[in-house]
């Protein structure tokens, strides 16, 4: 079956390299069988997310009718950016298999800097917004 995947990974990525796009590609299994494949295409959506990982992850989560893939195996060509790991691990995806390293000679642009609101409103406002959180955590625990 990996075999199979391997080639399949490869096909995905030509085809997205004559596209112009990064030939990147993923396959994901549910139960030892192939439900959705995708290769990149954000040069072509113009879409940030539209990276193999996630595009395969959206028909996953559609053709099982859950956002959560606790039951499925993904494979990908290449070691999945932050970004897509993120997204991995919130689909709570078991396994992670990928045929090679991120280039560590390619240039990384992240220059985004995450910062915490700190004024006075948001002091009001954060304890609010605490309360929605705990009320909602509250009545999803009861079900």
């Amino acid at each position: 079956m990996e075999n199979k995947i391997l080639k399949e990974l490869y096909k995905l990525s030509l085809k997205a390299a004559k596209k112009e796009e990064m030939p990147v590609a993923a396959i994901l299994l549910y139960d030892n069988k192939i439900i959705a494949k995708a290769y990149n295409k954000r040069n072509k959506t113009e879409l940030t997310t539209d990276h193999a990982e996630i595009q395969v992850i959206k028909k996953a989560n559609k053709k099982l009718k859950t956002w959560r893939l606790n039951k499925c195996t993904i494979y990908v060509t290449m070691k999945p950016c932050e970004m897509c790991e993120s997204v991995i691990r919130e689909a709570r995806i078991n396994e992670v298999f990928y045929l090679i390293d991120r280039m560590p000679e390619k240039r990384q642009y992240y220059k985004t800097e995450i910062k915490k609101i700190n004024n006075e409103l948001s002091e009001k406002i954060e304890k609010k917004y605490l309360e929605i959180l705990n009320d909602f955590w509250k009545i999803r625990r009861k079900k």
